[in-house]
């Protein structure tokens, strides 16, 4: 038996398992069964993932190979996430995104509708970590729609990205960003407005 499928999944039309796979496994404390889990049409989750009980995945879903699913989340339609990332518990991500490779999210953060995530991003939510009572003090990021992260961005917690805004290859993101602004740096700081990066011919780069 090469997949393990627990009790209490309810898997779309047309969902296809690879091998080596994981579905509504009880995180600590819980037993097998005890949470719902489910996966909506033509989804496809590749060798290696593991999805813990009590997700809610809308259709089209797509992981890469070694996905971490934790326990709890909220996903939309036509979501695909990347080889390597990992979900924490309690994350809610709309319809439309995609999350590349080796991106973290971490507890009770929000990512909106039509959002695109580059490689190696983190979403933090501890200030403090590992200080006395930390688990009372987690505030995940919200990121807004259409919100463009780029590859290795550090977004900490509590921050709220804005609207079709876009942050930075290398960012460490401390405070909020407004809508459709582009942040570059550690600490990022705004640098100008999306709608005003053009191609050398004149054309804008985002049809914003």
């Amino acid at each position: 038996m090469n997949k393990i499928v627990y009790e209490n999944v309810k898997l779309g039309k047309d969902v296809e398992l690879e091998e080596f796979v994981i579905i509504g496994k009880p995180p600590v404390g819980k037993k097998s069964g005890e949470l719902e889990t489910i996966i909506g049409d033509n989804s496809t989750i590749r060798s290696f993932s593991v999805i813990y009980s009590g997700n809610k995945i809308g259709n089209n879903f797509k992981t890469g190979h070694s996905v971490v699913i934790r326990q709890s989340n909220e996903i939309g339609n036509d979501v695909s996430i990347g080889i390597g990332s990992e979900v924490a518990f309690n994350v809610k991500i709309g319809n439309n995104v995609k999350l590349h490779s080796d991106v973290h999210i971490f507890e009770n953060t929000v990512i909106e509708d039509d959002c695109r995530i580059s490689p190696g991003v983190y979403f933090l939510n501890s200030k403090y970590p590992y200080s006395p009572g930390e688990k009372e003090r987690l505030r995940g990021s919200v990121i807004k729609k259409g919100a463009i992260i780029a590859a290795r961005a550090i977004i900490m917690p509590g921050v709220t990205i804005g609207e079709n805004s876009l942050i930075g290859a290398g960012s460490l993101v401390t405070k909020d960003v407004p809508p459709f602004k582009v942040v570059i740096g550690r600490p990022g700081k705004v640098i100008k407005d999306i709608r005003e990066i053009n191609f050398p011919d004149g054309r804008p780069v985002y049809n914003i």
